[in-house]
């Protein structure tokens, strides 16, 4: 049923087009492998294997992977957590108003990052596997790349970031492609999930 009422509402959206569907984790990673669809909504609790599993194994397969949304029912479930950390760009709620779903489908097939800050900052308060808060990585920003990677955490675009920074789209880009290289994360998500686990950013 849902699976049925996400492709109705994609569907009827002139820009998208849904090319497949799966019903167990397994088949979710065939199929992907098969159509290489731009985007994938993943359910984290499925039959066989799950959806942080079955993320894993499409990210570390293909040499240009979708990007992959998270789609569950309670925002604070431990699973949405490992799936952000397994390298999901993002997650919905199962709850999401059409025009949301949808939002959300555009956003990171732009590769953009879907971050909800409040959400994620309590995930990071709660399931965050801490490591030291020296991680090597931290003494290498500069100080702008930090300023970056916290407004990133607080889940401003890039142009909302150049605007409070005082630089351009450009900069910013070039800031946040730093951050990801120096924290060896896939993409914004996983920056911000790296910048919590290692202290560097701290849940309020």
């Amino acid at each position: 049923m849902v699976r049925t009422a996400l492709r109705v509402i994609l569907d009827a959206e002139p820009d998208l087009t849904v090319v497949g569907e799966a019903s167990t984790g397994a088949e979710a990673v065939s199929v992907v492998r098969g159509l290489r669809p731009d985007v994938v909504l993943m359910d984290v609790r499925m039959p066989e294997i799950d959806g942080i599993r079955a993320t894993e194994q499409i990210l570390a397969g293909m040499p240009e992977p979708p990007r992959i949304v998270v789609v569950t029912t309670f925002e604070n479930d431990a699973y949405v957590y490992d799936a952000l950390r397994a390298g999901a760009a993002g997650f919905l709620l199962k709850r999401a108003a059409a025009e949301e779903l949808v939002g959300a489908v555009r956003l990171v097939a732009r590769s953009e990052s879907l971050l909800y800050p409040a959400a994620v900052r309590g995930l990071a308060a709660e399931h965050a596997r801490r490591r030291p808060p020296a991680a090597p990585w931290v003494a290498r920003l500069t100080e702008r790349e930090a300023e970056a990677l916290r407004l990133v955490a607080a889940g401003l675009t890039n142009a909302e970031i150049a605007a409070r920074m005082g630089v351009g789209p450009a900069t910013v880009k070039t800031h946040v492609a730093a951050v990801l290289a120096k924290t060896g994360a896939r993409d914004r998500t996983q920056a911000v999930i790296t910048a919590y686990e290692s202290g560097f950013i701290t849940p309020r």
